[in-house]
């Protein structure tokens, strides 16, 4: 049986290739998200490795909040440790942007922009830096960069520089330029009294101490030695630990990347099962007198059983092999680095190749065991059978997550989420199994567009034959459009409550705003709010800065403001305790999202320690309601030297009224001209901005979800080609009786057309209904308007209805050309 289900296989191999190229796709993401994982998570700790090249032991701060580090005593307390040969105070932290020759900061989107002391940071301090032209800084006002750096910033040796730090924009001599572990990566090396002031805002402190061994003495034995000498209070790594752990810092930003992907691939590998299940269908029932025959001469139900998963494991390897490459191929395009091929990759292709393979391939070779001996002697193939079992558990299930749905959506906003997340796959699995109960009256509506011709009337009549292979062609369409309408639905959603909430609660008229990118956003001289206020038209500005702290003990997001009663007129901020007005240096305000039953209440003390300077109590003045415009706890203007980044990096600014927005803006403008990487927006501007991420996130979406819809558009060509040999017979005869050639392939076409259609129809109304449920499920989140984007629903139809049609066009050209005579004869 082995040996017939072989030859079987390869004799048909045409009829597999599009089940085995859903696999391939799926298998592709599978692979492609574990060997980029693998590869640029393996990169990041070689550069971090050449990085340190040099450091047996590091030595940092165990407390995180502090912008401080280390103070430099600790250097020399550490070379006087047994088994140290040097000590070096070491400055490098994110922040340090340089502008370009145009005028425009250098963007670094994927990596931080380094301000490092020179040498401490740099690989080899034993001084084999490998600068590339120049010398390293000596004086003040002067900076070395890296090659990678120098070059995309189009400057040289000698140029002047501007430099945007902790502080305002400073301009340095460019005296040379280096060589970097990373090949790319972004560094501005000071001399070290400059880096401490600039990246630090310490004098005398240090990011980190790297310390060489003697001779004899290991990185581990001196690590033990060292932690032994000072105690707690300071993290102590070898060289390779902190290697390691840099690199797996910067690996974790793939985790999203990671886990997006292998999400995908099981979008893929489920409408890719859909298409293996009806291929495999489709080919038992093509096979019935065959199957019938082995069971006449002796051929067991397990038997034929095991023939049908044999040819089901034969494409799943296949495609498992093929997609591992492809994946392979696909992570090293997008890594450009040595591909790592983790065990993970290979074992997970291949296991979720064949298990999909053979899973979606199982209920067809069930129903192969039951065909009967006698069934040989008939030239029919098994009458389809009744759908009244599948649809009663449709039914059930689809009430089931019917039912989860309407209790989220009548619960509480604290207890809808979980109901209504879990009650949207429920009725989705339950609209799955209703499908083929709705695919015969569906098929036969959507035919009447084409009931105008004779080859019309056959298409209709031919789509809704069998209802179950219909249902499983338009389901794995279904799958994929569904996904699209519903996470267009939530994501547009998103978007107009964030318009709506702009319109009604946030009255400035224009928003200056730093660059989010790096640790935290740009901030700008805080002159720059005294100089607006003063403009002609402007009736106030309100200045904010960010951060982190540590409140009572826990770690919290503040911001200072200048201007509180600004900020709140501005943001329609309203008092839920207490009041919100002006706050005095010893005062405080937060949002209800961040107080417990058990407090803080108005008039208690709180205690704050930002990342400069002694802890301080403040006493909590007012609780302002949740708003999505403003989160967090609130600082006077004073407080603002305690945190890591002491310049503001926001602004609010409201015009009196019949000022004119452009004149006002253009003056602001130039009030920022020495902070390049910070721009001014109107209203329409800064909510297009609040939504940017979103929108590439949706257009990210649609783009791997469109594999899905390929998948399933391959699955209708899949059915309609197994289709047209199914009924080979069929049409010579309707050909000898006078059906032409392009009559034929008009049939063809439109029974494709139709299945696409009810698919994209039912995903489409599946999608939005899905969609709406989540909707209600984020109000608590700040989701709050249902927007239905009709024209992308629209377009979702259209692409499906044309790709459904595309795809139809081969085997209805096949149909065409059939010999009539041939054809007729055709058992």
């Amino acid at each position: 049986m082995l040996h017939v289900a072989l030859k079987g296989t390869f004799s048909r191999w045409r009829r597999l290739v599009l089940s085995g190229l859903a696999v391939v796709l799926g298998v592709m993401f599978v692979s492609g998200a574990l060997v980029l994982t693998a590869t640029l998570g393996g990169s990041y700790t070689d550069v971090a490795r050449r990085a340190h090249a040099g450091t047996d032991v590091a030595v940092s701060s165990t407390d995180t909040i502090s912008a401080a580090g280390v103070p430099a005593a600790l250097v020399e307390r550490l070379a006087g440790v047994d088994g140290v040969a040097r000590a070096t105070g070491v400055v490098s932290a994110d922040g340090a942007r340089l502008v370009d020759a145009r005028g425009k900061v250098v963007p670094s989107p994927d990596r931080p922009r380094l301000g490092v002391s020179w040498p401490g940071q740099l690989p080899g301090r034993d001084g084999s830096v490998q600068l590339r032209a120049g010398r390293g800084p000596q004086r003040d006002d002067e900076v070395a960069i890296s090659t990678a750096l120098a070059a995309a910033a189009g400057v040289r040796v000698g140029d002047r520089v501007a430099v945007l730090t902790l502080r305002p924009k400073q301009t340095f001599t460019l005296v040379g330029t280096f060589a970097y572990a990373d090949p790319e990566q972004q560094v501005v090396a000071f001399t070290e009294p400059v880096a401490q002031a600039l990246m630090l805002g310490t004098p005398g402190a240090f990011s980190s101490v790297a310390v060489t061994a003697r001779p004899g003495v290991s990185p581990a034995q001196l690590r033990e030695r060292i932690a032994a000498a000072l105690g707690p209070g300071y993290r102590v790594r070898t060289g390779e630990q902190l290697a390691r752990a840099e690199g797996a810092t910067r690996g974790r930003s793939l985790g999203l990347t990671g886990d997006l992907l292998l999400g995908f691939a099981g979008v893929a590998l489920l409408v890719g099962a859909f298409l293996i299940f009806n291929t495999f269908s489709m080919l038992v029932a093509q096979r019935t007198r065959e199957l019938a025959l082995l069971r006449a001469i002796g051929a067991s139900r397990r038997q034929l059983v095991g023939s049908v998963l044999t040819e089901a494991a034969v494409v799943g390897l296949g495609g498992s092999a093929a997609g591992l490459a492809a994946g392979v191929g696909v992570g090293a395009l997008v890594a450009r680095e040595r591909v790592v091929v983790p065990a993970s990759a290979v074992l997970a292709a291949f296991a979720v190749g064949l298990l999909v393979t053979v899973a979606a391939a199982l209920l067809p070779a069930v129903r192969a065991a039951r065909v009967p001996p006698m069934a040989a002697l008939r030239d029919t193939a098994a009458p389809e059978r009744q759908l009244t079992r599948l649809s009663i558990a449709g039914a059930v299930v689809l009430a089931a997550g019917a039912g989860l749905l309407g209790f989220g959506l009548a619960a509480a906003a604290q207890g809808a989420a979980p109901l209504i997340l879990s009650g949207v796959p429920v009725a989705f699995i339950g609209v799955t199994l209703l499908t083929p109960a709705l695919a015969r009256p569906a098929t036969g509506l959507l035919g009447r567009a084409f009931a105008w011709s004779v080859s019309g009337r056959l298409a209709r009549l031919n789509a809704g034959r069998n209802p179950r292979r219909t249902a499983a062609t338009a389901a794995a369409l279904m799958v994929g459009v569904a996904l699209l309408a519903g996470i267009s639905t939530v994501f547009v959603s998103a978007t107009t409550s964030v318009g709506r909430l702009v319109n009604d609660q946030f009255k400035a008229d224009l928003v200056v705003s730093g660059d989010a990118n790096g640790v935290s956003r740009t901030g700008f001289d805080p002159a720059v709010l005294t100089r607006a206020a003063a403009l002609p038209g402007v009736l106030a500005v309100t200045g904010l800065g960010e951060g982190g702290a540590v409140i009572d003990g826990q770690p919290a997001y503040v911001q200072t403001v200048t201007d509180v009663p600004a900020l709140r007129d501005m943001l329609s901020l309203t008092a839920a305790e207490g009041t919100i007005g002006a706050l005095a240096d010893d005062q405080i305000l937060v949002d209800q999202r961040a107080v417990t039953a058990a407090g803080p209440h108005v008039g208690d003390r709180v205690t704050v320690r930002l990342p400069r300077g002694e802890p301080h109590q403040f006493t909590l003045a007012g609780i302002y309601t949740d708003t999505d415009l403003l989160t967090g706890w609130l600082l006077p203007a004073s407080a603002a030297g305690g945190l890591k980044q002491p310049l503001p990096s926001r602004a609010f600014v409201r015009l009196a009224p019949g000022t004119d927005v452009a004149t006002a803006r253009g003056r602001l403008d130039g009030l920022l001209a020495d902070s390049p990487e910070v721009g001014v927006n109107d209203r329409a501007e800064y909510t297009a901005q609040e939504n940017a991420k979103a929108d590439r996130l949706l257009r990210i979406v649609q783009v791997l979800l469109g594999l899905a819809v390929v998948i399933a558009v391959l699955g209708i060509a899949n059915t309609v080609t197994l289709s047209v040999l199914e009924r080979t017979r069929e049409l010579g005869l309707l050909r000898a009786v006078g059906l032409r050639r392009f009559q034929t392939m008009m049939m063809t076409a439109a029974e494709a057309t139709v299945i696409s259609v009810f698919g994209a129809l039912l995903g489409v109304a599946v999608g939005v209904a899905l969609g709406a449920a989540t909707v209600r499920a984020l109000q608590a989140q700040g989701v709050t308007e249902l927007s239905v984007p009709i024209d992308q629903l629209l377009a979702y139809l259209g692409l499906a209805a044309l790709a459904g049609t595309l795809a139809a066009i081969p085997p209805a050209a096949r149909a065409a050309r059939l010999n009539i005579l041939t054809t007729i004869a055709h058992e």
